[in-house]
């Protein structure tokens, strides 16, 4: 899975997120703990190219991918991109201690079979050594990861044709558990807490349950702020394009507060309280400790406060830049701006320090 779980990077590379109606980058560098923003880019995808978080236009991705590496004014072109969570298929599996890697990986392929329901030709497999098995001597727990070839060679594919150099492929999932380090202080939570991470975008909505810095729970809707356009141009008879700059910049009718925004912020506060009793029901947990809010309905008025006082939860607009130095050459009130929707994007660029 080019390097899923590859040793430790010392080569630094651009975190590019492909979401259903963006490609995002980010470029980060550290000198000390101190992390810095030496480039962001955000260009748009159209509504078709990708769909449900999979590539349908490799073409209008690639340029997207051009673009914003292009607007970025970056001289690194080694990327690490991600699959959903929903793409990959994960097994923790018992094998003898000692294995060569070489040797491990053909005992892994021949026990794969069992656990992945599509032709192994068609996988691509990755694994880590998590450590001994519990009560098995001479064993350790090895995480299998399979993915869909086709999947990750739409990623690779584009990246290529984009003039750029696929380094590594991740898993979103993994790319969250990293910025949650950055907002663990945001928070101010210590290492035990139960946090759910919940990423409004344009068309999905995925709810992530972190418990000690790991994912326990993920659980992706379709549902997302393109309903809210959509409303928009339906009411006010205004052209996509134009809806979608109103949401943002205003100049709408006095009706829209009180007869369309505020319906849309209540049925994303639904939403969220839903996907959270499917997780309570489904686990031992009965609440958790705070709520971050990503993607880009996050930054809506009053959202946050509302889902605090509905849900009895804190709840926090996600902010991962807000410990980090922003270079001169970037448009720092954009960045903030945009943060909560760069989360994906930030914790892919962080793998160049694992």
């Amino acid at each position: 899975m080019l390097g899923l779980f590859s040793k430790r990077n010392t080569t630094q590379m651009l975190g590019v997120d492909i979401s259903s109606t963006t490609v995002k980058l980010i470029e980060l560098s550290r000198s000390g703990e101190r992390l810095t923003v030496e480039s962001y880019s955000v260009a748009p995808l159209s509504q078709e190219a990708v769909i449900e978080k999979n590539i349908n236009n490799v073409a209008e991705v690639a340029n997207a991918v051009r673009n914003v590496h292009t607007q970025a004014r970056t001289k690194n072109k080694l990327v690490v991109a991600a699959v959903a969570g929903s793409s990959v298929i994960t097994k923790v599996l018992p094998m003898p201690d000692g294995l060569k890697d070489d040797d491990m990986e053909t005992q892994l392929t021949l026990d794969a079979d069992q656990y992945i329901p599509y032709p192994l030709d068609e996988v691509a497999i990755d694994f880590e050594i998590q450590g001994p098995t519990a009560g098995r001597d001479g064993s350790v727990d090895v995480l299998l990861a399979a993915c869909r070839r086709e999947t990750i060679d739409s990623r690779v594919e584009a990246i290529e044709q984009a003039g750029l150099i696929p380094r590594v492929i991740d898993v979103e999932a993994y790319a969250m558990e990293r910025v949650f380090e950055l907002l663990k202080t945001q928070a101010d939570l210590d290492n035990r807490a139960t946090v759910a991470i919940v990423d409004i975008g344009a068309t999905m909505t995925t709810l992530s349950v972190l418990h000690r810095g790991e994912t326990i729970y993920t659980r992706e809707q379709l549902f997302g702020g393109k309903q809210l356009t959509d409303e928009i141009m339906r009411r006010y008879g205004l052209p996509m394009e134009e809806a979608g700059l109103a949401k943002k910049q205003g100049g709408l009718p006095d009706d829209y507060e009180s007869d369309v925004l505020e319906p849309f912020r209540e049925a994303v506060v639904q939403q969220i309280s839903r996907s959270l009793q499917f997780f309570f029901s489904s686990s031992d947990f009965n609440g958790v400790d705070c709520i971050f809010l990503a993607g880009g309905v996050s930054s809506m008025d009053g959202l946050a406060s509302v889902i605090s006082e509905r849900l009895s939860t804190p709840a926090v607009v996600a902010n991962p830049f807000a410990d980090m130095i922003i270079s001169p050459k970037v448009n720092a009130v954009a960045l903030i701006g945009d943060a909560p929707a760069l989360l994906i994007a930030c914790g892919l660029a962080l793998r160049s320090f694992d």
